[in-house]
């Protein structure tokens, strides 16, 4: 990296990198803000925050010495988390204006928009709305935010009256981070941001509930008053925004799960789906999917136990690292727990006999239940449970088939995401966390080898700082759904640490032993999960082959069932999933009733079609007749392609 220069008689400059490799110098101390005017008006109009040398930044702090810089826009999902801290400490401000008992505790943003847990007797529906004209005034004063750094006793006198912050700061002290606060006008908040320039830019807002929450989570503290939040750059996108929801509400697949017969949840396990026959077809159909391609790229499927003596947990670092999330059960006297993943499982099978280098990669896949101890009150439906399964795999391999392994697994999700369910998606790479396991250059090395195959497979990423797994870092994939919503689905996981604390070896061709490299991988991720995204994604009404009726014949009166009898049986022996309905109901009648059950084809016969061997077909708006025969070809044809 270039070092400050200093030209006789001139100020110092900084050279600043940006994401496409370009740098330009600028006078030491140009913020953010002012790089981005000097590139474009309307990116500096776009630009919420910034990220310096990887750690995010005030738009308005300045930069000191030679770094890489990035601007957010409201559309990341890091700019967006700052836009709601910020649109967060309107509210708050707000609040203190009208309520000055009130005592702020922490206000962040979350992945819909924000809140404040704020100590005060419960507020009322109309207080938000009064709470809103505050806010309203605050954004047109458009106070300036600025970022304040505080010594320890100035910071404990600022929040003298505040016990809540009061731990804060002491926590924080005894943790080694900079305390740090955040004035915009008369209000303060302890704070380390980072927040938009002013409070101009929180142009778009609605309160939308009041809950109770525990200071801490506990229930032994006080209860807290929890406002919630939304905030947007301009009245569209909030408009656009409760467009969505509103669609969301009718796409929600725990309302079209119980209409449509798919699956069911009983209090008497909570977190756990009962997956009904209709849903069965749609679970069975997607490990099929996966398997014919398991088939197709080498691996091998096991059948793995649900349960392990607590002696596996502490040797893969489960048991110091994701404890809180097993269930954990007495034994023969001994702690055992229900396995919330399979690969310590996988590592038993490796070392089930010397391997050797020509053997390697090994891609053992599992479709095995897991288990995992989720909070009772963050269970929602198929997206979060208790019980799950995982098109889950690991890839044994050496160091120097990484590249080729991990561009494979990128084109197996694009083949899966695009090619087959045509959604879009992006990539994260995600680093190395405060709490990780093992030598931190094999981090790094593992990062590098993540990075260098998305550039070869050019594909766009963003960078996840922290937040990988604690043996290693990840590529994760976030999937767009028909109506903009982003669902984190794919994951792909490099790992050196476990292989080498579970000594997880092979004899490569030097004769030696060296540990193997271990990829975790899992395509669909959690089959519920999926199933759910795919339910809301296409309203209910799945693809051809993925359908539970995938064909529906309607008879105009009783002495036409025979012909439907007979069709639905050569229909059923070509591998269609169809059905009958004779029912002495009206046509439009049975119509609508096909179409609520959100059959894909629905097949009209009657005296024309049973003189002529025919079928007339309704699908969506469309109306046509073609020969039965005919008719069936196309649509095993259909069903084989996937379409």
């Amino acid at each position: 990296m270039a070092t400050a220069k200093k030209g006789k008689g001139a100020a110092a400059t900084i050279k600043i990198t940006f994401p496409d490799g370009a740098s330009k110098e600028f006078a030491k101390g140009i913020t953010a803000l002012d790089v981005a005017k000097s590139i474009s008006r309307g990116l500096a109009e776009e630009a919420i925050a910034a990220k310096v040398n990887g750690v995010l930044y005030d738009l308005t702090r300045p930069i000191e010495s030679d770094a890489s810089l990035q601007l957010l826009k409201f559309d990341s999902a890091e700019g967006k988390s700052v836009f709601w801290h910020s649109a967060a400490h309107v509210m708050a401000q707000a609040v203190t204006r009208l309520f000055p008992f009130a005592k702020l505790t922490i206000g962040p943003p979350f992945e819909n928009g924000f809140y404040y847990d704020i100590d005060h007797e419960p507020f009322r529906p109309e207080d938000l709305e009064k709470i809103e004209k505050e806010m309203a005034k605050i954004v047109a004063e458009k106070l300036d935010i600025k970022r304040e750094a505080l010594a320890k006793e100035e910071a404990m006198k600022m929040f003298k009256d505040n016990h809540y912050k009061i731990e804060i700061i002491e926590e924080d002290i005894a943790a080694g981070v900079e305390l740090t606060a955040y004035r915009q006008g008369e209000f303060v908040d302890l704070c380390r941001g980072p927040h938009v320039p002013n409070t101009g830019y929180t142009k778009a807002f609605k309160l939308t509930k009041i809950a109770g929450a525990y200071w801490r989570g506990d229930v032994k503290n006080k209860q807290l008053q929890r406002l919630y939040g939304i905030a947007f750059p301009s009245r569209q996108q909030m408009d656009s925004y409760f467009k969505m929801l509103e669609e969301a509400e009718k796409r929600d697949h725990r309302k079209l799960g119980k209409e449509l017969e798919l699956f069911m949840f009983h209090d008497w396990s909570p977190g756990s789906a009962f997956f009904l026959p209709k849903g069965a077809i749609i679970y069975n159909e997607l490990t099929n999917f996966i398997r014919e391609e398991y088939l197709k790229r080498g691996y091998k499927e096991v059948i793995t136990p649900q349960l392990f003596n607590k002696a596996l947990w502490e040797l893969s670092g489960h048991w110091q690292h994701f404890k809180e999330n097993m269930f954990v059960l007495k034994v023969d006297e001994d702690e055992f727990a229900l396995k919330p993943m399979n690969c310590p499982s996988h590592v038993l099978i490796f070392k089930n006999r010397t391997r050797s280098y020509r053997e390697l990669p090994l891609r053992i896949a599992d479709f095995c239940v897991l288990h995992r101890n989720e909070l009772r009150g963050v269970l929602g439906g198929l997206t979060r449970v208790r019980k799950l399964s995982q098109d889950d795999a690991h890839i044994f391999c050496t160091k120097e088939q990484i590249n080729r392994e991990i561009m494979q697994l990128l084109d197996f999700v694009k083949f899966v995401y695009v090619d087959t369910f045509k959604f879009e998606f992006k990539a994260k790479l995600s680093t190395k966390p405060e709490k990780f396991m093992g030598d931190p250059q094999l981090w790094m090395l593992a990062e590098e080898a993540l990075e260098d195959a998305l550039k070869a497979s050019k594909l766009k990423y963003e960078v996840k700082q922290g937040e990988g797994a604690f043996y290693g870092p990840k590529i994760d994939f976030d999937v767009r759904d028909s109506i903009g919503r982003d669902w984190q689905l794919a994951t792909i996981q490099l790992d050196f640490q476990m292989p080498i604390k579970m000594e997880a070896e092979y004899e490569g061709q030097d004769g030696k032993r060296h540990p193997a490299v271990m990829i975790h991988r899992a395509i669909l991720g959690s089959l519920e999960r999926f199933i759910g995204v795919l339910t809301e994604h296409y309203a209910g009404k799945f693809p051809l082959w993925l359908s539970p009726v995938q064909v529906r014949i309607l008879t105009v009166a009783d002495r036409f069932n025979d012909y439907a009898n007979q069709l639905q049986r050569r229909y059923f022996e070509a591998g269609i999933r169809v059905e009958a309905d004779e029912k002495a109901e009206s046509v439009p009648y049975k119509v609508r009733e096909a179409e609520l059950d959100k059959v894909n084809y629905i097949l009209v016969v009657g005296e024309k079609e049973v003189a002529a061997n025919t079928v007339t077909v309704r699908k969506g708006k469309e109306q046509f007749t073609v020969d039965a025969d005919k008719f069936l070809r196309q649509v095993v044809e259909e069903i084989e392609k996937r379409a």
